[in-house]
């Protein structure tokens, strides 16, 4: 039994020795590498060999991050309290930068992340927020992408999720809507009074400028009245002689007009 332990124990060794030598990363994995506590080189992806105790390797996933922003309270530039969630999209380009450059990449941009939020929302109003998301999404991204340049990390894209109100201000909102389409619509009758005005203007003036316009207008009330065979119609006989020449051409016939 004695002499089958040494030769299984010595197998095992072997292996451990072995696994420590040989690494296999993945496509989007990188080793970082150190030799003696220094840094020599980013290794991967596939196989890479490691000298035991001399070399030690930290791995990074090198893939497109999604870290979820926490409610942040905002207060915007009206003064109104907000409660404002995000979505941030990143990914490490540089491994060395990333491990080397800041004790948590992560964490580190996780918190910048909720700090360039509330800084770059609370520099906007209410209305803003709510009716410009893609501007400031950009806004934020900008800033965060500058600020983690330095730890090898890409800011592809931010997304805010959710602007929640107290829900007095949102009665309020819908007060202000319902006001403004008030006066839309108190502005939209004036301008049609206005301009039906105007036409009326403009056929009073064609009315006492042009030679018989009144008269034939006249006419035309008196045939609308007549229409209707109940009504009895009183019409003037001096009348005729103002209507007469202007219906009649010379000689006493009908004009062609």
């Amino acid at each position: 039994m004695g002499t089958l332990l040494f030769p299984i124990l010595g197998l095992g060794f072997l292996v451990f020795i072995l696994m420590q030598i040989f690494r296999i990363l993945r496509e989007y994995e990188r080793a970082v590498v150190y030799t003696l506590g220094r840094y020599t080189s980013t290794s991967g992806p596939g196989l890479i060999i490691l000298i035991p105790v001399v070399q030690q390797m930290v791995k990074v996933d090198m893939r497109t991050i999604v870290h979820d922003v926490p409610p942040q309270d905002v207060i915007s530039r009206d003064n109104v309290s907000v409660k404002v969630n995000a979505v941030i999209y990143y990914r490490v380009l540089d491994a060395n930068k990333a491990i080397n450059q800041v004790e948590d990449f992560m964490m580190a941009t996780s918190q910048l992340s909720q700090t360039t939020l509330r800084s770059v929302l609370g520099k906007h109003d209410l209305d803003d927020m709510l009716k410009e998301r893609d501007k400031l999404n950009h806004d934020v991204q900008e800033i965060i992408d500058l600020q983690t340049d330095a730890w090898g990390i890409k800011v592809s894209n931010v997304e805010i999720k959710h602007v929640d109100l107290d829900p007095s201000m949102i009665r309020t909102i819908g007060k202000q809507a319902e006001a403004e389409r008030e006066r839309r619509a108190k502005v939209i009758s004036a301008d049609g009074e206005f301009q039906a005005a105007a036409k009326l203007a403009e056929a009073a003036k064609t009315l006492a400028t042009e030679k018989g316009a009144m008269q034939l207008r006249y006419l035309g009330a008196l045939q609308e009245i007549a229409g209707n065979k109940t009504n009895t119609i009183v019409f003037p006989v001096d009348s005729f002689s103002t209507l007469m020449p202007q219906l009649l051409g010379q000689g006493g016939k009908p004009s062609d007009e």
